[in-house]
């Protein structure tokens, strides 16, 4: 059935109450909060060691740190002191051969930090990133928002909001080297990242516009190609709409967005036969049950979709229909300036 807890992360600056570790119900997915700590401030976004008992966090804030926990009990635990990431205001973190490796939207540069024997992150090496954009506000510079390493192995992706851009990288010897870029279209603002099942799909989704690039990887060449793009939403939005994360079905049917200002989930269905090349087309937006949806996550088993609703402060959960994709909402819980979910 899937993970037996989610752990949801959170701005303390803006009332939240930290890392929350959460029990799931099998039959309903509902969550049900256990414990929480606050001993690092602002821990925006989470990652759990495939094993799960080792949780990693950014502290975005303006110096930049990370840190791990325990999780073997319903507290999690700090393992030891958070570690400067060298960079401003980390949004985003991801595990990869032995190391833990941040994505700096301040500072527009992605740190590499080595794990030390009790898995808790060092100092390493930061690349950072080079360029600019057509939006003179939030443009002006790179604005690394997530890395990602490929689920082949061997490459490392790199999403920049700032320069319209998605580096692939190779980590070696504790450095990460930029092998190839894939440029995107000026002023999109690419945010996240994520892999179709079949290892040879990229879908690339963007904050300045709501819209969707599918891409075209090859693994063994560590090449990204933009293919086609597709919108997010059905009508031309009136007000905020900026879209935050993107989740793929494991079977690879569905593809799933959230768009804050709009409030909405998007459910994408598989197309072969889409006009546009993107083999996709959208097939619905739903409520997303708060304000501000901030982070979405699909629980391990496929069959319940989450947002994590920043300014509404609250984690709504949905039931996935098996034959549409489409998110039925289940209910919601409390959860003061939330801004992701994990499963472990």
């Amino acid at each position: 059935m899937g993970s037996a807890r989610a752990f949801i992360g959170s701005f303390t600056s803006a009332g939240g109450r930290g890392i929350t570790a959460a029990a799931v119900d099998p039959d309903s997915g509902a969550l049900t909060p256990l414990a929480s700590t606050a001993t690092v401030p602002d821990p925006s976004y989470l990652a759990l060691t495939p094993g799960g008992d080792v949780l990693y966090a950014v502290s975005e804030t303006e110096d930049g740190a990370a840190a791990a926990f325990s999780v073997r009990g319903d507290v999690p635990e700090l393992i030891a002191p958070p570690v400067p990431v060298q960079g401003a205001g980390p949004t985003h973190l991801a595990l990869a051969a032995g190391h833990l490796l941040t994505a700096n939207y301040g500072s527009g540069s992605v740190s590499c930090l080595p794990l030390g024997p009790d898995a808790a992150p060092t100092p390493g090496h930061v690349l950072r990133h080079r360029g600019a954009g057509p939006d003179p506000d939030r443009q002006d510079g790179p604005h690394a928002h997530q890395v990602l390493p490929a689920p082949s192995g061997g490459w490392i992706l790199t999403v920049d909001l700032g320069t319209d851009t998605v580096d692939v990288c190779t980590l070696t010897d504790g450095t990460l080297r930029v092998h190839g870029r894939a440029a995107l279209r000026p002023g999109s603002g690419p945010r996240h990242l994520a892999f179709h099942p079949d290892g040879r799909t990229v879908h690339v989704l963007h904050e300045l516009v709501p819209a969707l690039t599918v891409c075209d990887w090859d693994p063994a060449a560590g090449l990204l190609a933009p293919r086609a793009e597709i919108p997010v939403l059905d009508t031309v939005p009136t007000g905020d709409a900026y879209p935050s994360a993107v989740v793929v079905a494991p079977d690879g049917r569905f593809v799933w967005t959230a768009t804050r200002g709009q409030d909405v989930i998007s459910a994408l269905a598989a197309d072969p036969d889409a006009a546009d090349g993107s083999g996709l087309r959208l097939t619905a937006t739903v409520d997303c049950g708060g304000h501000w949806p901030r982070d979405l996550a699909l629980h391990p088993s496929g069959r319940f979709l989450y947002a994590a609703n920043e300014r509404s402060g609250d984690v709504t959960w949905f039931t996935v229909d098996p034959d549409s994709g489409v998110p039925r909402r289940g209910g919601s819980v409390a959860a003061p300036a939330a801004s992701c979910v994990v499963f472990g």
